[in-house]
Order: C-alpha cells, then structure tokens, then sequence
C-alpha cells in the first residue's frame, strides 16, 4: 500500500467515508486555502479545529489511541507520510551507459572488422603476390584461428563494460543506503494515547497531533492547535523569505517542508506523503512518476533554451521556481526567492555556479588526465601513421609489388590490425580509472566514516575536509558533554557554592522560583527516570531547562505536578526564547483578572532590566545600576570565571488596575522586572575533547571557539579545552566588540578590519548567526596567507543555517541538532562530539593520499606501456603487447588497483602533517621521482627482453611473425614480466611520501592483499591456459621463476629510488594543479543546464573559450593578455599548464559581454542577513548592470586577490567579487565523474 496512488485512493475513500467524517479529498482541498478563507472553510464545513478533530476521530490532547489497527486503517484511507522515490538506474541502463565510451566504441568496430576479415581467404595462388607478410601462415588451422583476436577484444570490451557498471550499480546503491539512513534517523514528536512520543516521520498518519517547536522541519500538512509565538519560514514552498506568523485567528495552515523559526505548538496532522503539499510538488516535477516523458522533455528543453536566448530576462518567475527546487530542493530551502525577475534569474545563475562546480579534488583530477589522454591521444595517431606507412613502404616499394585486387582484403586486415595496436595503446594511456579511484575511495570512506560517527550527506565534503585549516566550533555540546546541571546558587541574598537546602530558602521565595521553573519551560522538556539502576537521570529536550528541573528537584519541589495543575493551553502568552531576545517569557492570567509573568535568560541581559529583587525576608527592595555592578562582580563574574553558565530567573505582576498590557510592545512588556535568583550551570568538557583539539593543532589547523554564552564562561572552557593555553596573546571577544571592530563609519563591513582582527582571534562571546557568519565568511575570502583558508564549522541551531551553508564543510549536531542545521550541513556528527571531526580529517587526508597512491602506480603503468607498445610496433611492426593483453593490463591497473590502493585505511600519521592546500600539486615531485624512476627501470627490462631476450632464455625470436603465426614463448615471457613488474610496483606505491617500509600495515588491508593474491593467480591461468586469445603460450618453471625474480627486483629499485633526495633533482616538476576558479560566460552556463555537474575536462577542451582569471591586478593582467596571443601560436598549446595561459577569446567572440555575466554571484545567504540587507541586494537596478561594456582586456572582470568585501556590499563597484561558495563544494551530491574518454 506504500505506493498509494491517488486514484487508488479516492476509490477506497468511498467504502471508508462512514469511518471518518472527511473524504482525502476534503481534506486535500482544505490545505490548499490559506489564511482567513482557510479559517472560513474550517469555519463552515467543521464548526472549528475541535470539529475537525472530532471526524478525524482523534483528541487534540491526547492524539489518536496508537491501536495498529487504527493507524493501518488511516495509511489505507489517507496514504503513508512517504514519497516514493525515483526508481534506480536498472543494471543494463548502466551497461548501456558504460558503453557509450568513445575508446571502447572504437575498439569494437575494429574487433567486428577483423573478425568479419578473417573469414575472408583469398585463393591460394594468389598469396604469393601479395607479399612477404602475408606469406608466412603455416597452416590452415592456424588460418582458422584468425577470428580468435577479435572476438577476444569484444570479450574483453565486454569484461571492462561490466566491471564499469558494477562499480556505478554498487555505488547508487550505497547512496541510496545512505539516504535510508538520514531519513530512517528523522523522528518527530507526536501525542498518542495521552503520551509523547518520538516515532520516525514516515509513521505519522492523518489525524495524529504532533508537537512542534523551534528549528524543526514539518514533516507534514496540518492544522494549528495551540502555538505559542509560533513563526515559520515557508520560502521553500512560497518563495517569500519573511517568516509567517501562525496563529489560530489569523492563519492556522502549517505546510510540510517549512521550517519552525521561532516558538512552539500542537498541529493536527490534516496531509501526509503524497497528499501534502511538498508531494504534490513533487508529483509534478515527476520525481514520483515514471520518466516516460523523458524525450518531450528534452525537446520542450531545447525549445525553451532558444526562447530563453532571445528574452533572456523574462522567464517568470514560478517556473523558475519549479526548476530550481527540481535542481536542488536542499539548496532552495535556505535562500528566499524574490519574485523580482532580475534577481531570479541571477539567483539561478549562482545556484547553477555553486551546484555545478565539481569538488576541488575531482577538478585536478579530471584536468590531468585531459592532458594525459591528449598525449596518448597524439602516441596512439603515431604509432598507427608509422606501422602503415612502414608496411606501405616495405610492401610496395622495397618488395616492389603491384596492389593486387585479390590481396585487398588481406591489406585492410593489416590496417585493421595497426588500427587496433593504436587504439590499445590509447586505451592504456587514457587513465579512465582515476575518476573510478575518486569514487570508490569516496564511496569506501563514507561508509567506514558511518563507524567513527559521521554522516556524510555530501560526497566530497570528505575530501574537502582533508584540506581544512580552521574548524569554529560551537560550545555546547560538541566541546563540553551537553549534560547541565546547576551548581551554584545567588538566592535570597545569599551566594550559596552548592546547591543550597530547601530549609534555607523563604517558603514564599521558593514557591515563585518552582513555579517560575515549572511554566517558563517548554513543556517537552523533561526529566525522566534514569535506564540502568543508580545511573544518572535522563534529559528530555533543551539542556538548559533539564538543568532548571533538576534544580527544582533538588530543591525537593514536583514539577510535573504545577505542570499538570497549569496545562500548555492555559499558559496566557509565550515569548519563546530567540537568539535577538536571548531569554524566554511566560504570563499566567491570576483568577482576579491580574496577569503575572516569568522570565528567565542570561543574567547580564535580564539584569539590566530588573528593577527590583527578592531579600532573604520574602519583600521587594530597589535594585539601581550600582547594585547590579556589585551582583555582576561578587556573583556572575565569579560563576562564569569557572566555566559555569550563569542564568537569572525573574517575574513581573501586571495588576488589574492597569488593565490588559498590549503584548505585542514587547519592550515595555520585558522591563521593571523583579530578580528571584542568578543560577551557575555546568556543562563539563568532554573528557577526550582537550586531545582532539591537541592534534587538530599538530595537524596545522586552528580551532576557534564561537559561542552564544558570557564570554568569562567561554574563556574558562576555552582553557580547559586547550584552545587558549596559557601565556598566548590571543583574542577572545564578544559579538558587540566584533561588530565594531570590523564595520566602517557607515556599519558596513571591510575585509581589511576582519583581517586584522581573525587571525588571533581564538573565542568569540555573545555571538549571533549573523555574527557566525560574517566570520566565517571574512576567513574563507581573506588573502592575508598564501593559501586560502578551508573552514569548518559546527552548529545546532536552526539560525546556524547560513554559516554551515558559508563554510566549506558544515558539521551538525545528530542528536542536539535542529532538522534545518541537518538540512544545510555536508556532515551530521551522529554522536555530536568533537573529537569525531578529527576523525574526519583524517578520513579526508586519507582520500588524498590514496588518490595520489593510485596515481603514481597508474602512470608508471601508462608511461612503460606506452613507449613499449609506440617503440615495438615502430621497429618489429608489431607491438610486444597484443591488444588483449593491453586490455587485461588496463583492467589489472585500473579497476583493481584503483580498489586496492584506495581502500587503504587511515593511520594516525596522517595528523602529523600540514593541510596540503587547495592548489598543491596531485603529483609532488617526490612521486614524480617514484614514476620516473620505476618507469625507466621497467622499460630497459623490457627492452632487454625484446631484442635479446630469445638469447637469454635460447628460444625462438617472436619478432617479424607474420600475421597469423601462433604466439611464441618470447613474446608471453615480455607479457608475463610486465605484469608482474606492475604487481611487485603496486606494493612500491603504497608509500608516496619516500617512505623505506612499503610493507608497513599492509595486513590491515585484506582487499589490498586479496587484490593483488587474486591478480597473480589469474596471471598464471592466462598465461598457462590462455593460448590463442590472449597470445600466450605456457612456459616453465625456470621461466616463471625468472619473470616472478625480474617482478621481484623492483622492490629493491624501490629502495634505491628512495635513497636519492629529491632535493637534489631539481629538474623534476610537479603536475596535476587545481583549477582556478573559472569564470564562466553565461552561454556556456545555460548549455550546461541539463549537465549534472561542469566537467573540467569538457571545458578543458574548448580551452579557448575560457578566461583564466588570475591577475594580482590589471596591468599584469594585460600583460597576461599580450602572452595569450603569443602562446595560441605555440604548438604544444594542449600541454601547457594551463595557468600559464589566459585567453582573450571570449572577449573577441562575445562583445555584448557583460561583466555582471562573469562575476561568480554573491552567496545567496548573504541577501538574508538583517545587516547587510540594503547594500547587497543585487536588483538595485542600477545602470551598470546592465550597460554592455566594450570588450577591453583592462576590464577583466578579475577578483583582485585583496578582494576588498565592502567593495561588493556598498554596491558600488561591481568588478570586485567574493567568491562563491569554495570551489570544492557543490550543493547537489557529487554525481559520478563521467567517464573520461567521453570526454574526449
């Protein structure tokens, strides 16, 4: 029944209709009205919500009974809380797609040609005209045999084909895996039977009553109850980025797919799954259908990419809506779309830039093997140009022969055979296993990371975090346990350093303080009875209010009986607690009609508005600022100075001779406050906290403190975690002093200010989202260090959103974790602990030296495989490897050892090390002496072998063999030592930072050792049993003994390699550099709209289209210019590196070209923050936004490297831009690299 479909439904609704008093249609059509007609159609169908539940058959305070047979009837009426999702790629559509290889393409033509020439015999008379080549078949069985090489290439085709998609299959599988999980996690907190309890989202059905409250994401439609002060944000469904008050007069419609922003409340659940808003959504976008209409799609596509071209700035703005939430509903859910049309289209554009951008790891990587593929493109083009033209040459004119119409076929089958030698050799040289080593080193990572409690929703987000440099983390519950209980008192008069006895305390104090604690707290929280026998209690809900209720337990008070006496619905009004008013609110109404109202918050700001506090008699006396200096400096200053989290607890009476006070003015509301009591909280530090932050400092990054609490409190836990050690001239600031220090005269924020300031800054107090933010923010654009900085940031809260949007990897919080943190997090720490972040690191180094490992092994192989093949076929006319052995070496080098050299598991020397950095080179030069070296020691073996190899081991020569002839014991031992050479080289690569022991820990990596165990033993059974296909013959003992002894010594060149200091070859260079953030024209972004990601190597190729942006100013970007002309006349323009060259195409190719195009777009969040509103709305309209400019190399639109942020905020100068979000981390989750030869 899960796939419920609508029509199914309607039709079981009929029968049902007795059962309940509302049909799904009813319903369906009641949560498309909003506001007062919504409160009209509740009004005259169902008298009022009470109506409504009463049909729906449930209690709006004790929700449905719970009986299974209840809630199966309610899934069967009203459908399941799940949209079903899209269907998996089936295993043939990944065949299908893995063939459409260009190279394997190619080889199966050719395969199918020389098979069908084969068969062909030409008369035996006429052999002998048709030259010496052709005359040396031996026998006719022989003959017979001909067809056998190319139906073994389409085998092996066939073999590379179901390999390549066993990988893509298995690997959508894990994803989708992980996808289960993260839902599977999601509970919601629902009323059953009278109780609350969690159940998981897809188990909530029609009629249930959940409790919402702050930072949670509607996991369905419904109707409001009760709220308290309840704002949601519902840009996800609306576009509106104004938050939307609900109330029960005005507007009770809560919609699945928003986010609670404020408040608290009780709903009843009208809609779930498919029949709630999000799922007619998506029913329309099709994510719940079958993609039949995939074609029409397409063309309407095409279509309306023409239109798109002629009017470019009138697509309206749902549509575009529509398409963007398709594009990436994660993404969407945090940034507001205006409807002004400007501005939509620019936001698409950015949303296009950050989604599309491939991970900073997968650009270097795709780049080099361009290149590589390019050069093996050009050796292959030669070997094939040389074989024919020395077989033309010897045929024609040495033996002097007439072409012969009867010898064509035998011809062609020749050219067929070099064709087929070339396009192996291409075949080895493209190395289309390194994007295969990405994914199953990223894939293998993800999941064994699942172990050390970290939850990747975001591919390269685990790469990305190999780099990090800064992590700001917050402080409650990543750095300390999460675990509040109070321990210091100021009641009464009186200090107390413990808890105090009920005894000392006034009965007519203590009875406001238990009350005070019991209503001024969200009715979730709670304390519960302790799982195992003499353990701790356990805490329900925010930490900070479990900490108030023990208190009161302590103070031997119930709680849970003032709750039960005062129920939720009979509080008068709530202001919930916010980051703006940093304290928390609730009035009573008393019998006689006076109003009396509680508060709590943080002691220094809810001081300043007490005017009176309680003495030890039980009487009010004045409390005046001089007063509250004594309490902030005997009492608070003390309390925070020991880590404690102070609080102060208060009340206000609103008697009836002023009548009702207007709640909304809610600053003459929150004044004239008398002061009951200051409580000190504790939250201890972690106790394996201190040692993460120790190694995270080894490893080069810096961990910074960003904390809402009092910034003496933050300073003693700073300390105690290691993060400020004594003797350091570090900063710790609050978020008002920040705010100061970075804004200009005008408030607006200068880079320059941040600059100064970031660098020695270690903890920041009292500090809002925004303030998160634009720290964040100021670190990853600052260029006061060579390298940009890589930042991670934790957060919980619901407001932290932005941040972890803005850094480069954002962590939060499994358990304390609001769902809209979760939602714009790469990572969900599952056990919120710091110490797991360390082991991201690591996890992330890992990733990169596994590639680099795969890397160096790879391009050995490719190096030694090429020149053997380009060099034999060149002077015996034939290549020492056939092309099914090319084939076998390509599938041992790429797929299997991109398996076993990136599953290598992390080691804790990784921490050891300094972050590589965005732009470090792939290939360091220390592994460009490991390739070179090994690659020359294997080539003059095999050359040895080749030319006088038949020698050494007395046996026949297998070069000049004509072309049928049977393969020869020469040729199978080169094929032999060359694959072990590579299996021995394998174990050589496991080490690529010069390492001696390349054994070390190999045991600990089974498929490592089964790897390279399983390839040995296949070896020996092609080469034993493999005969005709594979071109080998059987040898010997002695042979084998010989070739395995020649695999064997490349361990020990190994060692002599290592023993040269690189430093001293200083004509080795490194290779495989980032990409530089590329600017891409907005033509070039519009094709790649129906792309999943920008592919590097697709853009790489049409180089010249691209502008490579890299000036430290104009005027070197001028001469960049002049260089640019001059080196499109060099000849070796594809191997160039690439920042060597900056091409002024696009300016001659597109002269309407707007600088706005090239202009990476401003983070979308910023447009959210209160702060920096006016200055960065990007549909200012003005002028030069739209004024073409003329095509002027002076003009480049370059973000200088100071790139200046109030330059961008005071929306003056629109040459200087922030970057967007790190190139490294795209929104959408990283779709496979394509295969690269498609590229090419």
């Amino acid at each position: 029944m899960a796939n419920n479909s609508y029509s199914g439904v309607k039709n079981s609704t009929a029968n049902h209709h007795g059962d309940f008093g509302c049909s799904l249609k009813d319903l369906r059509s009641l949560m498309e009205l909003r506001g007062a007609e919504a409160i009209g159609k509740i009004g005259e169908s169902y008298g009022d919500v009470q109506g409504l539940c009463t049909r729906l058959k449930t209690s709006p305070v004790d929700g449905l009974s719970g009986q299974p047979a209840d809630i199966d009837k309610r899934k069967e009426v009203f459908g399941q809380n799940l949209i079903p999702p899209k269907k998996p790629k089936t295993f043939l559509q990944l065949v299908w797609e893995a063939l459409q290889d260009v190279t394997l393409i190619i080889l199966e033509v050719a395969a199918i040609v020389s098979l069908g020439l084969s068969f062909y015999r030409p008369p035996d008379a006429e052999r002998e005209h048709c030259g010496s080549a052709a005359g040396g078949v031996e026998d006719d069985g022989e003959a017979e045999a001909g067809w056998i090489e190319g139906a073994a290439i389409l085998l092996s085709v066939v073999c590379v084909v179901l390999v390549t998609a066993f990988n893509d299959w298995s690997k959508e599988k894990q994803f989708r895996g992980l996808q289960s999980r993260i839902e599977q996690e999601q509970k919601f907190a629902v009323v059953r039977g009278g109780q609350v309890i969690q159940i998981p989202v897809a188990e909530i059905v029609v009629g249930d009553v959940a409790q919402i409250k702050y930072g949670d994401l509607l996991p369905s439609d419904g109707i409001l109850i009760q709220g308290n002060d309840l704002k949601i944000d519902e840009s996800s469904l609306t576009g509106e980025s104004d938050h939307v008050k609900k109330t029960l007069e005005r507007d009770p419609m809560l919609l699945s797919g928003t986010h609670v922003m404020e408040g608290s409340g009780k709903m009843l659940v009208t809609a779930v799954g498919e029949n709630s808003q999000t799922g007619i959504i998506f029913a329309l976008l099709g994510a719940s259908e079958e993609d039949d209409d995939d074609e029409e799609e397409k063309e309407a596509k095409k279509k309306e990419k023409k239109e798109k071209k002629e009017k470019k700035k009138q697509d309206g703005a749902a549509e575009n809506r529509k398409k963007a939430k398709a594009a990436d509903g994660a993404a969407m859910e945090m940034q507001p779309l205006n409807s002004d049309e400007v501005d939509i289209d620019e936001k698409r554009k950015s949303n296009l830039k950050e989604k599309k951008e491939k991970s900073v790891l997968q650009g270097k990587l795709t780049k080099l093997a361009v290149q590589i593929g390019k050069a093996g493109l050009v050796m292959s083009a030669i070997t094939v140009i040389i074989l024919v033209v020395l077989f033309v040459v010897d045929t024609f004119w040495v033996q002097g022969l007439p072409w012969h119409k009867d010898c064509t076929p035998i011809y062609i089958q020749f050219f067929v055979k070099f064709f087929i030698i070339g396009v192996t050799v291409l075949v080895v040289a493209v190395p289309e296993g390194l994007p295969l080593a990405v994914t199953i080193s990223l894939a293998y990572s993800v999941k064994k990371m699942m172990k050390d409690n970290n939850l990747v929703r975001h591919l390269d987000a685990c790469e990305t975090m190999g780099n990090a440099t800064a992590i700001c983390s917050d402080k409650t519950g990543t750095l300390t346990m999460n675990r509040m209980t109070v321990v210091q008192a100021y009641v009464a008069d009186k200090h107390y350093r413990n808890v105090p006895e009920p005894q000392l305390i006034p009965a007519s104090i203590m009875d406001i303080l238990v009350l005070g604690i019991s209503v001024n707290s969200a009715y979730t929280t709670n304390i519960m009875s302790p799982e195992k026998e003499g353990g701790l209690p356990r805490q329900v809900g925010n930490k900070t209010e479990c900490a108030l209720l023990g208190f009161a337990n302590d103070l031997k008070r119930d709680y849970q009986a003032i709750r039960n006496e005062i129920p939720e619905e009979k509080l008068y009004k709530v202001y919930t607690f916010n980051s703006c008013r940093k304290s928390m609110s609730t009035v009573l109404k008393n019998a006689d009609g006076s109003f009396r109202m509680f508060s709590k918050g943080a002691s220094e700001i809810l001081l300043k508005k007490c005017s009176k506090l309680l003495t030890a008699s039980g009487e009010t006396k004045v409390f005046r600022p001089r007063d509250r200096e004594d309490m902030v400096k005997k009492v608070i200053e003390p309390m925070a100075s020991e880590g404690l989290r102070t609080i102060c607890l208060a009340y206000r009476d609103f008697p009836v001779s002023e009548g009702e006070p207007d709640w909304d003015q809610e600053n003459d509301i929150l004044t004239s406050l008398t002061c009951v009591c200051v409580v000190g909280i504790e939250d201890p530090v972690r106790p394996e906290v201190p040692d993460a932050i120790k190694k995270c400092q080894r490893a080069g990054i810096t961990v910074r403190m960003v904390t809402g609490d009092n910034i003496n409190t933050a300073r003693a836990i700073a300390t105690k975690c290691g993060i400020l050690l004594p003797g350091d001239e570090f900063l710790c600031m609050e978020g008002k002093e920040f705010n100061r220090r970075i804004r200009n005269e005008k408030g607006e924020i200068e880079q320059e200010r941040i600059d100064k300031i970031w660098p020695k800054l270690r903890v920041l107090a009292r500090s809002s989202p925004t303030d998160k933010h634009t720290l964040v923010k100021g670190i990853i654009d600052s260029t006061v260090l060579e390298q940009r900085q890589v930042v991670a940031v934790t957060g919980d809260g619901t407001n932290d959103g932005p941040a972890l949007k803005k850094a480069d990897v954002g962590f939060a919080m499994g358990i304390a974790g609001t769902d809209v943190a979760k939602e714009a997090s790469d990572i969900i720490l599952t056990d919120d602990n710091f110490s797991s972040i360390v082991k991201a690191v690591m996890w992330g180094r890992n990733v990169y030296d596994s590639i680099s490992k795969f890397l160096q092994f790879q391009l050995t192989v490719n190096v030694v495989a090429v020149i053997v093949a380009f060099t034999g076929a060149c002077i015996t006319q034939d290549s020492p490897l056939k092309a099914v052995q090319m084939l076998w070496v390509n599938l041992i080098m790429d797929t299997f050892a991109s398996l076993a050299l990136a599953t290598e598991p992390p080691t804790e020397s990784l921490l050891l090390r300094k972050p590589y950095g965005r732009n470090k080179p792939l290939i360091s030069r220390t592994m460009m002496k490991n390739i070179l070296g090994h690659g020359v020691y294997q080539l003059i073996i095999i050359f040895t072998l080749l030319f006088v190899g038949e020698q050494i081991f007395d046996i026949d020569s297998g070069r000049y063999a004509p072309l049928h002839s049977p393969p020869s014991e020469h040729y199978t031992i080169i094929f032999n030592t060359f694959v072990l050479l590579q299996l021995f080289n394998e174990i050589n690569a496991r080490k690529i930072h010069g390492e001696r022991n390349v054994f070390d820990g190999i045991f600990n990596n089974l498929i490592f050792c089964s790897i390279v165990f399983g390839t040995f033993i296949i070896q020996i059974v092609i080469v034993q049993w493999g005969g005709k296909p594979f071109s080998c013959v059987g040898l010997s003992i002695d042979q084998w003994l010989w070739c395995t002894f020649l695999g064997f010594s490349s361990l020990l060149w190994g060692q002599l390699i290592s023993s040269i200091p690189t430093k001293s070859l200083r004509f080795l260079k490194s290779a495989g550099h980032g990409t530089q953030r590329q600017e891409i024209p907005d033509e070039e972004l519009e094709d790649m709209e129906e792309m999943e990601e920008i592919d590097h190597a697709e853009r790489e190729l049409r180089r010249g289209q691209i502008l490579w942006f890299r000036g430290l100013n104009r005027i070197q970007t001028q001469i960049r210019v002049v260089n640019a002309f001059r080196s499109s006349l060099s000849p070796y323009e594809g191997l160039e590196k690439p920042e060597s060259r900056s091409s002024i195409h696009n300016f001659m190719t597109h002269p309407e070209f707007r600088i706005e195009d090239s202009e990476p777009s401003i983070p979308l969040i910023d447009d959210t923050d209160a702060e920096d509103d006016a200055p960065t709305k990007r549909n200012s309209a003005s002028p030069r936004n739209v004024t073409p400019t003329p095509p002027s190399p002076s003009l480049s639109p370059t973000p200088s490297p100071n790139q200046n942020n109030n330059a961008v905020e005071s929306g003056n100068n629109h040459l200087y831009v922030e970057g967007n979000k790190a190139a490294g981390t795209p929104s959408a989750p990283g779709s496979p690299l394509h295969s690269l030869e498609t590229s090419l």
